[in-house]
C-alpha cells in the first residue's frame, strides 16, 4: 500500500527537500497550505507528518509551543507519526563533543531552551516521534539563509564572509541528504520506538576548509573574511531577528561535530553524498555558467496540494 506524508512548511528549506525526497521514494505527498487547509482534516490518513514549520526567532516563545501542540493533536487523532527536525541549539560550550543521541542537553540560550521544551513535549506525549537532529543547512538553491545572505554574499570579491572562528569545526547538513535520511527513517515507522532520536552527522568542516572547497568548485581563489557583528548589535534594539542571531553566535566560534551510530543501525541502505560533490552542488548557483539541476520532481511545487507519482 502506498504511504502518505503530510508536509507542514513545504515551501521552507527542509520542508521543500522533504517533499521531494518522499515524492521520489513513491509516497503520496500532501503539502499543507496554512492559508486554506485545516490541520486535523489534512492529517487524516497520513502515515507521517513532517513538522517543518519554523517561525522567525523572535516568535518562537510565542508560537512554537502552540504550533507543536496542534501538530501533536492532529497526529494523535490520525495515528500518524511525527518527523521532527532538530538542531544543535540544545548543546552548550561545556557539552562533551562530538554531540550524539546520548549527549546531555544544556542549552545556554533562551532559543535553545525553547527547542528543548518542544522536544520534551514530544517525549512526554503519546505521539510516535522521530527526532532527526542536524547542524546548519547546506542548500542547493539560494534560500535566504546564512549561507546565501552572509557566507556566500562576497564571492564576487573572492571572499567567504565567515561569522566566527574559521579554524573551528562547524556541523553542516546537506539538505538533499538530510531529507533522504528522513524518508528512510519514516518508512521504518512500524519498527521504531515511541520516541526515536537520530543524529544526522553530515559534514564537520572549518571555515578555511569551506573556502578551499569553494575555490575548487568556483575555479577562483576564495579567502576567508571575518564578518563584523557590530551592525547586528546596533540593529538589535529595533530588529527582533537580530537579537536571535546574536544569541546563537556562540555556535560559530564553538568547535563542534555530530556523531551517530543510530542512523546506520536504522537505515543501513542510506549513504551520504560525498562532501566534495555536495559542496560543488551548494556553490553551483554562484557559478556564472551553472545551470540548475533538479530531480524528476523539479516542478513539484507547482502541483496540487495532494499529489502522488
Amino acid at each position: 500500500m502506498q504511504k502518505t506524508v503530510l508536509v507542514l512548511g513545504p515551501t521552507g528549506r527542509f520542508g521543500r527537500h522533504a517533499a521531494e525526497a518522499f515524492w521520489n521514494a513513491g509516497w503520496t505527498v500532501r503539502q499543507f497550505d496554512r492559508a486554506r487547509d485545516d490541520l486535523m482534516t489534512q492529517a487524516q490518513g497520513a502515515d507521517i507528518i513532517v513538522a517543518a514549520w519554523n517561525p522567525p526567532y523572535h516568535l518562537w516563545e510565542q508560537e512554537l509551543p502552540g504550533l507543536h501542540a496542534k501538530i501533536q493533536s492532529a497526529a494523535r487523532s490520525s495515528g500518524a507519526a511525527v518527523l521532527l527536525p532538530g538542531n544543535v541549539y540544545v548543546f552548550g560550550p561545556d557539552t562533551a563533543k562530538p554531540w550524539s543521541e546520548t549527549t546531555r542537553q544544556a542549552p545556554p540560550t533562551a532559543l535553545g531552551r525553547i527547542r528543548k521544551q518542544v522536544e520534551q513535549s514530544y517525549r512526554d506525549s503519546d505521539v510516535q516521534t522521530i527526532l532527526l537532529r542536524s547542524g546548519d543547512f547546506l542548500d542547493i538553491e539560494r534560500d535566504g539563509g546564512w549561507l546565501d545572505k552572509v557566507l556566500m554574499s562576497r564571492t564576487s570579491r573572492g571572499q567567504l564572509l565567515y561569522p566566527g572562528d574559521a579554524d573551528a569545526l562547524h556541523a553542516w547538513a546537506f539538505l538533499p541528504d538530510l531529507a533522504r535520511a528522513a524518508e528512510h527513517l519514516a518508512r521504518r515507522k512500524t519498527s521504531l520506538g515511541q520516541f526515536e532520536e537520530v543524529v544526522f552527522p553530515g559534514y564537520a568542516i572549518t571555515g578555511h576548509q569551506f573556502a578551499q572547497h569553494m575555490s575548487q568548485a568556483l575555479h577562483q581563489d576564495i579567502k576567508v573574511h571575518r564578518m563584523n557583528w557590530l551592525p547586528l548589535r546596533m540593529a538589535a534594539p529595533f530588529w527582533p531577528l537580530a537579537r536571535g542571531l546574536l544569541e546563537m553566535r556562540y555556535l560559530w566560534d564553538l568547535p563542534h561535530s555530530l556523531q551517530s551510530e543510530r542512523l546506520a543501525e536504522l537505515c543501513p541502505d542510506y549513504r551520504d553524498t560525498p562532501m566534495d560533490e555536495a559542496l560543488t552542488q551548494v556553490v553551483a548557483p554562484w557559478r556564472r555558467t551553472a545551470r540548475p539541476t533538479r530531480c524528476r520532481s523539479c516542478h513539484f511545487s507547482k502541483r496540487s496540494t495532494q499529489t502522488s507519482p
